[in-house]
């Protein structure tokens, strides 16, 4: 991360504060940098550029935040999308069909068919699917139509496991693709193939978090060698395009992006040459190494504690959003940011502390035993790197509400300017969503036994 993103988000937090954005009566805000992300964006497209064509899409399920996917298409970065809930939402954002990509191990048939309606890229999971995908291309070709949308098959290349196995998504019984190094399975793809002109793409994801750049290229070079062994049976070039997935990891150690999507795609280059030609299109669906660095959490502190000699700063930041941290710390460390009441960093002498949420649980804790400047009530804690999957979608435990997010961006004299992306849940929108206008519905009529 450059000095002027690190001195930019420092700003955000003291014009937050400055500007009641954050408080008494908002504890907890969220807040992406509108420069960093489009910075971010053109890093991407500068690290692929080649003879070859390629379509980045967002993983939606990263940040499902409509003004966030509106951003990223205007950066001509489309959208990757697994459920009919986001794909509602890259629509919203006005990202169109064709930079749209839908990835499911559960597509229904309707979702099948609107996709083939509207031209959204399919890739199939499973044999079943593909079955699904057959009967929906014959009814249409019987109409004259043709498939409507470019389709293809998500290949598991069972190259293994990272270090965070619930990330990893090509490992031997991941639930995701078909499976490839079982038995009969590379035929079966290739025949599947042979015997279906209009399916023209292979898609493979390796994992994210914790997986290595090096076993992400051996995903990527084990599909391309399936991609060259179809189109040489087929004896012409129906597969055109392989959709690499995402999963770049995330420093959360440090300011620095490490690695960079320059590093991986040099490493790509270097392992499967072949792809980079201009023969293939190629497809990326980066999700949290777009974001993560982009956003983070500000919260009030609004109390402090010792229990058997720890000292412990009671936040309105914890499990509901930041559940991945509360529920895995091993696994999704989060470094701290600490200020003052007036939102400035504070310099303070460290002192050994947990920073702990409100959730009414033991372990929610985002930081355990961290030296930080000594925390006081009406400080303000900064949760960093979470502009992906933490605060756009909550954890509802406790029935606390979500959380508003706000933009932010320089204004002409230097200043901090914000613009909201979402505002804060409402307490009676909370109560609404709980079933308030059902009140009545399991207690109506006589209680058992009268």
């Amino acid at each position: 991360m450059a000095p002027d993103a690190v001195a930019r988000r420092q700003e955000a937090v003291r014009a937050a504060v400055r500007e009641g954005l954050l408080g008494a009566e908002t504890p907890v805000l969220a807040l992406l940098d509108v420069q960093g992300i489009r910075e971010t964006a053109r890093q991407l497209h500068a690290a692929f550029a080649g003879p070859s064509p390629v379509l980045h899409t967002f993983a939606v399920k990263a940040a499902s935040l409509v003004p966030v996917l509106e951003l990223l298409d205007e950066e001509q970065i489309g959208a990757e999308v697994a459920s009919p809930g986001e794909l509602a939402l890259a629509r919203a954002a006005g990202v169109p069909a064709a930079r749209t990509v839908l990835d499911s191990p559960a597509k229904t048939p309707a979702e099948l068919r609107d996709a083939l309606e509207t031209g959204v890229a399919v890739n199939a999971d499973n044999p079943q699917e593909l079955s699904r995908l057959d009967a929906l291309v014959a009814e249409r070709a019987a109409a004259g139509q043709t498939p409507g949308a470019t389709l293809g098959l998500r290949i598991n290349p069972q190259v293994g496991t990272g270090s965070i196995g619930a990330m990893s998504t090509a490992t031997a019984t991941s639930k995701f693709g078909v499976a490839l190094r079982d038995e009969g399975a590379e035929q079966w793809i290739v025949d599947s193939f042979l015997a279906r002109p209009w399916l023209t793409r292979l898609h493979s994801h390796t994992g994210s978090q914790g997986v290595p750049l090096e076993l992400m290229a051996e995903s990527v070079r084990v599909v391309f060698e399936l991609a060259e062994r179809i189109n040489r049976e087929a004896g012409r070039q129906q597969i055109d395009t392989v959709d690499i997935g995402g999963g770049l990891p995330v420093n959360f150690a440090g300011d620095e992006t490490d690695p960079s999507f320059d590093t991986y795609a040099r490493l790509l280059r270097r392992t499967v040459p072949g792809l980079f030609g201009g023969r293939y299109t190629v497809v990326t669906e980066f999700g949290r190494s777009l974001l993560a660095k982009q956003g983070f959490i500000a919260a009030l502190v609004e109390y402090t504690k010792d229990s058997g000699g720890r000292r412990i700063a009671v936040t309105h930041a914890g499990a509901q959003v930041a559940t991945r941290t509360a529920f895995a710390p091993e696994a999704w460390p989060l470094r701290v940011g600490a200020f003052d009441a007036k939102g400035a960093p504070k310099h303070t002498p460290d002192l050994v502390q947990d920073v702990a949420g409100p959730c009414c649980f033991a372990g929610d804790l985002v930081a355990r035993e961290r030296a930080l400047p000594e925390l006081a009530p009406g400080d303000v804690v900064a949760l960093w790197d979470t502009g992906a999957y933490y605060f756009s979608t909550p954890f509802q435990y406790n029935s606390l509400p979500r959380p508003a997010v706000h933009g932010f961006r320089r204004d002409g004299d230097g200043g901090t300017r914000f613009s909201l992306v979402r505002a804060a849940q409402r307490i009676e929108e909370v109560v609404a969503e709980s079933g308030a206008a059902q009140r009545g519905a399991l207690t109506d009529g006589p209680a058992p036994g009268r």
